[in-house]
């Protein structure tokens, strides 16, 4: 097998905190070039101190497509593979061969991958989904002011395969703000109404920030859209106008939007708990225990972005337990209430349910 040409590329500002770690990670990599788009830290010269190639360059106004593209022009024409990667990124020991072999034996020009995006509070991977932000010198670039996608351009004949065996882990600057992806999603939706991915981000973006009828527009234009046709988040933007409807406190369109996201994507969780949590608040506590039920009779968690913590935590077994003992069915309750407390045991609220419930059996058994 053929050594090949590996080439780190990556945009930075004010990440010095993570430069160490991000270095020793990549340092498989033939290479390592950075743009630095105007730190006032020490990122620069930490990152100069670790032999990576860096140029220093403030892009007005900002778009994420065209700092991408700038950093990948600084890769060598000679280059065989290119990695795109954040400063806040951790590719697991082992990459670089796993990635070669891969590469030459599938003939590729983009690898995707596995990626953690979050993780919990024991430091499990909680939201892990595939990227494809391996890829060749050239056939590819950026898109998109925020959230952008590597396309391939046209012509270009593209192999791409999905691999487990390399792994990324996230491991973010919560402290950094979001505050500019909102007028750059509403930017990308303007230069492109048709795209459909974006579309969703911007109903999601107003949902963060309790724009609930801007939300519920936005998402209702995503789901006319042509191309939206991935029933995941098809089903995350029902999810989303439903929670918006509650919001406003208009539950029967909160209830008939959950409704419609069941529907739209059954195989996934996140629909039947988020109206089981519904029916709860109602005091519908059958249907609520229904719901949940179908939701723990799903086993297979999505690898797309779509998937989110509380549908694989302890929520599920807590919220049963729950619903469980105001059914009168106590020795279910007891037995999601163990479960609930297994998985989180730090959780005082469910510590003290147990004990409640353990209680409440030895007093109802005696």
């Amino acid at each position: 097998m053929k050594k090949l040409k590996v080439c780190v590329y990556a945009i930075s500002k004010n990440e010095s905190k993570f430069v160490n770690r991000f270095v020793e990670a990549m340092k498989e990599a033939d290479e390592i070039y950075v743009l630095d788009t105007g730190s006032s830290d020490d990122t620069v010269s930490l990152l100069k101190k670790n032999q990576v190639h860096v140029t220093t360059k403030e892009i007005k106004p900002w778009r994420f497509d065209v700092a991408r593209n700038l950093s990948l022009e600084m890769v060598p024409s000679d280059a065989d593979i290119c990695i795109c990667a954040d400063l806040d990124e951790v590719f697991q020991k082992g990459w670089r061969k796993k990635l070669e072999e891969l590469w030459q034996k599938n003939h590729l020009t983009r690898l995707k991958y596995l990626y953690h995006w979050s993780f919990d509070e024991f430091g499990n991977p909680a939201t892990t989904f595939h990227i494809n932000k391996i890829h060749s010198r050239y056939g590819y670039t950026w898109k998109h002011p925020v959230h952008e996608v590597l396309i391939c351009e046209e012509g270009f004949q593209e192999k791409e395969m999905i691999t487990n065996e390399i792994v990324v882990d996230h491991h973010p600057d919560e402290t950094k703000s979001r505050g500019s992806y909102l007028p750059l999603l509403e930017m990308s939706v303007e230069e492109d109404p048709e795209d459909d991915r974006n579309m969703h981000y911007l109903g999601r973006e107003y949902m963060f920030y309790q724009k609930w009828d801007d939300c519920i527009r936005t998402l209702h234009n995503h789901l006319n859209l042509n191309r939206a046709t991935w029933k995941d988040e098809r089903c995350a933007s029902m999810r989303f106008i439903a929670r918006s409807y509650y919001a406003k406190m208009y539950f029967q369109e909160c209830e008939m939007w959950y409704q419609k996201a069941i529907s739209e994507a059954p195989y996934l969780r996140e629909g039947y708990l988020e109206l089981a949590e519904l029916y709860y608040e109602q005091h519908r506590f059958l249907e609520s225990y229904e719901l949940l039920k179908k939701a723990l009779s799903i086993k297979e968690k999505s690898d797309s972005y779509i998937n989110e913590v509380f549908a694989w935590n302890e929520h599920i077994y807590d919220l049963l337990s729950l619903v469980s003992f105001e059914l009168g069915y106590y020795e279910e309750s007891y037995l999601y209430v163990k479960q609930a407390n297994k998985m989180n045991p730090k959780d005082d609220r469910i510590k003290q349910n147990l004990l409640y419930i353990e209680e409440h059996e030895k007093k109802r058994k005696s």
